[in-house]
């Protein structure tokens, strides 16, 4: 085992991080085993000594008000994808989503009128709502129009099939690309959905939202 996890970071170039998920993986298997095969105890313990590598972690990239407005103003909405796009980023910085989530989100997930939110499973197959501003709920349910099938993506492809992660992946580097044309501080900012969820948390810590709150949310 132990020249494995060398194996992984010296020939594959993995980093210490994908080192120690894999190294999660092989504990919780022998933490399975000391359990239902006792005899192998002694090996079990020995494996499950093995320390984790020390790493450093990366700065929590996230945008600023000038930096979320630049980006959400980029999409052409003269067209059918910059609409949705413009839409999709919206929900995104307002609801602080996984990229699974966003692109998972069907018509039926969504609730408007008074309380509205929208509806999604996350980690660990949880349910979980989140709150939509007067604002976004508006523009939301324009854009979800008249469609009555409650299984229809909220964010399609141009084929009217849900859009893949990679898809998003895409459309926000596309439009983060765009928007730095404005904003200057986006040039060389690398800006993934995920950034976008950093920024949804950094946006309500700095609006005075209690840090167990921004969690739950």
């Amino acid at each position: 085992i132990a020249d494995f996890l060398d194996h992984i970071e010296k020939a594959r170039g993995n980093s210490e991080r994908s080192r120690n998920t894999r190294l999660a993986a092989i504990r919780s298997f022998f933490r399975y085993v000391a359990m239902s095969e006792p005899e192998w105890l002694l090996h079990c313990q020995r494996i499950l000594a093995m320390p984790s590598k020390r790493f450093v972690r990366r700065a929590v990239i996230f945008l600023d008000g000038d930096e979320i407005k630049a980006l959400i103003a980029a999409p052409d909405q003269g067209t059918w994808v910059g609409r949705r796009d413009y839409i999709l980023l919206l929900v995104a910085i307002q609801t602080g989503l996984r990229a699974s989530e966003l692109v998972g989100l069907q018509c039926g997930d969504v609730a408007f009128g008074t309380g509205a939110h929208v509806r999604c499973i996350g980690k660990e197959r949880k349910e979980r709502s989140t709150p939509l501003r007067r604002d976004t709920a508006k523009v939301l349910q324009k854009w979800i129009g008249g469609r009555r099938n409650d299984a229809d993506p909220i964010f399609p492809s141009i084929r009217g099939d849900r859009l893949s992660r990679d898809a998003l992946e895409h459309l926000v580097r596309k439009h983060s690309l765009t928007a730095s044309q404005t904003c200057r501080s986006l040039v060389g900012k690398r800006v993934t959905p995920h950034t976008l969820r950093h920024s949804t948390a950094m946006e309500l810590l700095h609006h005075g939202v209690d840090q167990s709150v921004i969690a739950l949310w």
